[in-house]
């Protein structure tokens, strides 16, 4: 009976596992993490921060161009397993949910956007059990699970409206060593962050009275983490390419405070098939080609750019240079939380057009920098 009981013991003392916290109690994204969906589609509520990010290039067969930003956040107030069983989904939850919804009029050459900032149990909320987001009358919800279809619901200050059906292309990835991404050299710089590089678009885009159909294409990112800058790091620039010969590339350069680039910078090339090929931040670069300063904030952004890397198909290097559809695509908000997100033309070494992409440039605000002196 003893060798019975201590064996149990023992069993249990295995599997037993002791998972990594923040100082304030949040979860750490861990190696050998069991992603299980749709379940994993949703929120993640012992995490301290998660967002559902999708950008895209639209048309019309008039033409007409856009590009179209959807922003989901969500950002705990206190961690799930300090607060009490009563205070979930009421007006007590501390859960922030912040989102952005923007749109680019090519041909008119008019950026609009709006930022929404509501309380959990307060017009705003995520699932945990699936993909069903709400932000007002914003929304994102799955809704063919094993094929992965998404409906967009979005509107910019009652003037625009657009409702759009999100296809993969392409199966989702997982970015990082075991879906673990590393954003810097503290423990806790870390994500779990997976990606549909490719959706297709189809769907209506209201413009006043105007209702125009539109399809293209965009790309979706969920990223899970409870703290994505170390502390020697102020912002990231980061960009996702879409080439037209199938494949993809994704690349975030890690601002450090000197104005250099961190070595846990990441660049990494998905294939037609969706099979990834990583590179260190030593094998890619981004070189900054002209700078544009913002009428409303001051802030100064570099744009346009050009990212050098090697291709993985011959191991020979390449650039491409990403130039802005508009200069004017700065999301302004509050307290240092002005950022540059916008849609840009991918161009080669011979300046052929070669696919789209979306650049996002973070840490420019001039009221964040302040406040980290």
């Amino acid at each position: 009976m003893t060798n019975i009981i201590f064996s149990l013991l023992l069993l249990l003392i295995c599997s037993w596992q002791v998972h990594a916290v923040t100082h304030d109690g949040y979860s750490i994204p861990e190696e050998g993490h069991h992603f299980t969906f749709p379940r994993d589609y949703g929120s993640h509520d012992d995490f301290k921060i998660e967002w559902w990010y999708i950008t895209g290039h639209l048309f019309t067969k008039e033409g007409e161009r856009f590009g179209f930003e959807s922003t989901f956040f969500r950002s705990a107030g206190q961690p799930s397993s300090l607060k009490l069983h009563e205070e979930k989904n009421s007006l007590k939850d501390s859960t922030i949910f912040l989102a952005d919804m923007a749109l680019l009029d090519v041909n008119k050459k008019k950026f609009s956007y709006q930022r929404r900032l509501n309380r959990r149990g307060w017009n705003a909320s995520a699932s945990s059990e699936t993909l069903d987001l709400e932000n007002g009358n914003w929304s994102l919800k799955i809704k063919d699970e094993e094929k992965g279809i998404m409906n967009l619901i979005g509107s910019i200050q009652g003037d625009i409206v657009f409702q759009l059906r999100l296809t993969p292309v392409k199966p989702l990835v997982f970015f990082g060593k075991n879906a673990v991404s590393r954003k810097g050299e503290d423990s806790t710089a870390l994500s779990y962050y997976m990606t549909f590089p490719r959706l297709h678009v189809e769907g209506i885009v209201q413009l006043g009275e105007q209702e125009k159909k539109v399809s293209g294409e965009a790309w979706m990112d969920h990223e899970i983490s409870s703290s994505q800058l170390s502390s020697n790091q102020v912002g990231w620039d980061w960009c996702s390419l879409q080439l037209k010969d199938g494949r993809e590339i994704m690349a975030y350069r890690m601002r450090l405070k000197d104005g250099s680039q961190d070595p846990l910078s990441t660049l990494t090339w998905i294939d037609a098939q969706g099979k990834l090929t990583e590179y260190e931040g030593k094998d890619f670069r981004i070189e900054t080609l002209g700078n544009w300063k913002s009428p409303i904030t001051h802030n100064i952004y570099p744009i346009p750019i050009r990212l050098y890397t090697v291709d993985p198909i011959n191991n020979k290097s390449i650039s491409f240079t990403l130039i802005p559809l508009s200069e004017i695509q700065e999301l302004v908000g509050s307290r240092g939380l002005s950022y540059w997100e916008g849609a840009c033309r991918v161009l080669d070494q011979k300046k052929q057009e070669v696919g789209s992409a979306f650049l996002e440039l973070t840490g420019y605000d001039t009221k964040f920098q302040k406040n980290l002196r």
